[in-house]
């Protein structure tokens, strides 16, 4: 199909005074900050509105069968959808992961002309880490408008919440082009948006926090690329003055690994080379800029009008340069069966059969599904209680099932205790903070990786905060409240991160009752929050690398300057043990430790003692730990804690019964 303009009447400024270069560059840094704002605003919002949908997926791995027949709480991505959940599952995952790919690109540009972005802004977030930009009676997209101004939209909530009209309505006004915003903002409200460039009044002294309010994203990027655009008095562009050609650039969707051996959108690119200059580098900005306004709204900026020298490549249909590859899909993000042989990909289906068609379109076929919906919050409120049914699929065999997990029976059991036992909203608050350190464990991380070039990407964690919030919502039928500060640790304090694995106890708690405090809960495998914590739930190299969200499958090997970071276990490299740890801004967990998770390979680990007093400096033992495939992660937490004690000349005191949260957390995937 034919993909429609802007019908723009932003014109292109020329002959603009030197002195206003200052002014200038404020302007686009400022509006640079809010499209990360803008871009981030979505992805808790509709992460958490998708593992609303109720549903069960099972957890497997290249090689792994030993949770065959098992299911979790929670949807995944389905390579045959063949319920109205299932194909509203696919398509709003879809948007979730190409809002990660904008987020990504309005940070490249960010950084390209001038500034780190922040991921922890102010206009979304507190200082506590709570998303204060969702709220039962808030009405406002940041940056973008205040829904109380529209005719559609006027009783449109901003808030977290299930997949219902409600939150559709928001993500189609979220998504909505700039057409239809003009028809349906009122008409003593239209002066108050889509503002023209330069911005009237604007002086560097400004932000992010006193931009006008743009209307639509796309037209917050039409004011971005007009300000690039602007010409002065001596043949010179903003563009010029701004775009820094060393600036950080980072990529993992068309990055190539071991682990992810093709470039998703081999027609786009989604980061400066620093090869870049001039009328290359500028076109190659406008063109982040119309992949995002493409995919979400389907109106590219006019890229005729601001590209310099005509199109990248001629004859390629803009909307089809802006779709993942099919085979690249199927590579980078294969599937396997309980047994762990090879299935269809999952999110092959997901994403490049909708990849067609924009955000908006694909919420408005969402809004189509409602009425044939279940929801988590539908499902609790028919009176539905967690059998062991729930939980296993027809290949499950009991006699044949590892014992060092819990059962099925065992798991729902816990799930429905977890429920009853909400009676003063204790347990909703814990799985908030759940989901709230989750999604820290993500944005923390990320405000480094644009910053120092050796951090790595958490996208691990964004899938680990995924079963965070989903389990909220399967326990309770509630979202977690993600305006709930997550709290920030106590240097001073050698904390632990899983239950009873405390190498300095609090003398008053008993060891079964002293689990992780909650400012540590968190997905880290990338923020390594739990170093020295006690709750790694992947064997790491002792000698501190490896982001090895792939270790389940333990297939790739993944080297760093002729390092071997992690690959095959059973080598004569020495692993961290759970309880220690020490792999240093290489986390690879979920805190706490949940009871089902098993190791997918065998080797050696190293063991630590650490001093309580900071910087909580690490004592290597001579004793070291043996692991094997299907081992518990936490009964090998646990051995090694204790070995840590014994060497102390202390007893470790009766290993604990796993907690009803650590039984109902799916194991990390």
């Amino acid at each position: 199909m034919d993909t429609p303009r802007l019908d723009s009447t932003i014109n292109r400024i020329t002959g603009r005074s030197l002195d206003m270069v200052a002014t200038d560059t404020a302007a686009v840094q400022a509006i640079a900050q809010a499209a990360v704002n803008v871009e981030l605003f979505t992805i808790p919002l509709y992460m958490t509105s998708l593992y609303s949908l109720q549903g069960t997926h099972e957890i497997n791995a290249k090689g792994i069968d030993y949770y065959n027949g098992r299911t979790w709480p929670g949807m995944a991505t389905s390579a045959n959808p063949s319920s109205p959940n299932a194909f509203a599952f696919n398509l709003v995952f879809s948007v979730f992961i190409q809002e990660m790919l904008h987020v990504e690109m309005a940070a490249n540009l960010a950084s390209a002309v001038g500034i780190t972005p922040s991921f922890t802004s102010s206009a979304l977030q507190s200082p506590e880490h709570g998303w204060t930009c969702y709220g039962p009676e808030l009405t406002v997209i940041p940056h973008i408008i205040d829904l109380t101004d529209t005719t559609t939209y006027g009783q449109v909530k901003v808030r977290i919440g299930a997949l219902d009209a409600n939150n559709v309505e928001l993500f189609c006004a979220i998504e909505q082009s700039e057409a239809a915003a003009r028809q349906d903002i009122l008409p003593d409200k239209i002066g108050s948006y889509f503002p023209s460039v330069p911005f009237a009044g604007w002086t560097p002294a400004k932000g992010e926090m006193d931009l006008p309010l743009f209307g639509t994203i796309g037209w917050m990027y039409e004011c971005y690329a007009a300000y690039l655009a602007i010409e002065y008095s001596d043949g010179s562009t903003l563009w010029d003055h701004v775009y820094n050609p060393r600036s950080i650039q980072r990529d993992l969707f068309n990055a190539r690994s071991s682990g992810h051996p093709q470039r998703e959108f081999p027609l786009l690119d989604t980061q400066f080379c620093g090869g870049e200059t001039g009328d290359a580098a500028f076109n190659k900005a406008i063109g982040m800029m119309s992949a995002i306004t493409d995919q979400g709204e389907g109106s590219c900026l006019d890229i005729t009008r601001y590209r310099r020298g005509g199109l990248a490549i001629p004859g390629v249909e803009v909307e089809q340069r802006y779709r993942p590859a099919e085979v690249a899909l199927e590579r980078d993000y294969p599937s396997y069966t309980g047994s762990g042989e090879s299935a269809p990909s999952a999110d092959t289906t997901a994403r490049y059969d909708n990849s067609r068609f924009t955000h908006f379109e694909r919420f408005v076929a969402v809004k189509g599904l409602l009425p044939s919906l279940t929801t988590w919050e539908q499902w609790h409120a028919a009176g539905n209680q967690w059998s062991a049914a729930d939980l296993t699929t027809a290949g499950y065999d009991p006699a044949t099932a590892p014992t060092n997990i819990p059962s099925p029976e065992q798991v729902a059991g816990a799930l429905n205790r977890l429920k009853t036992g909400d009676t003063d909203g204790e347990i909703h608050f814990t799985l908030s903070k759940v989901a709230v350190g989750a999604i820290y464990g993500v944005t923390s991380v990320l405000d480094q990786y644009w910053q120092d070039p050796t951090t790595e990407f958490p996208y691990p964690s964004m899938a680990g905060s995924g079963d965070r919030v989903s389990i909220c919502w399967a326990i309770l039928g509630r979202a977690p409240d993600l305006a709930l500060g997550i709290g920030s640790p106590d240097p001073s304090q050698l904390y632990h991160a899983c239950q009873g694995l405390a190498l300095y106890p609090d003398p008053s708690a008993s060891v079964g009752d002293s689990c992780a405090a909650i400012e540590v809960y968190h997905t880290c495998r990338g923020s390594n929050g739990c170093h020295a914590q006690g709750g790694c739930g992947f064997a790491q190299l002792d000698t501190g690398g490896g982001s090895c969200g792939a270790m389940r499958r333990s297939v790739p090997t993944i080297t760093k300057g002729g390092e071997v970071l992690c690959g095959s276990h059973g080598s004569s490299q020495l692993y961290s043990a759970p309880s220690d740890n020490k792999c240093k801004s290489y986390g690879g967990c979920a805190v706490p430790i949940s009871a089902s998770q098993l190791y997918p390979s065998g080797g050696t680990m190293k063991l630590y003692d650490f001093l309580e007093a900071p910087p909580h400096t690490s004592e290597p033992l001579p004793a070291t730990l043996e692991y094997k495939v299907g081992d518990s992660v936490y009964d090998i937490a646990w051995e090694a804690y204790s070995k840590v004690l014994a060497s102390r000349g202390q007893p470790p005191g009766t290993k604990p019964e796993p907690t009803d949260l650590r039984i109902a957390l799916p194991p990390s995937t």
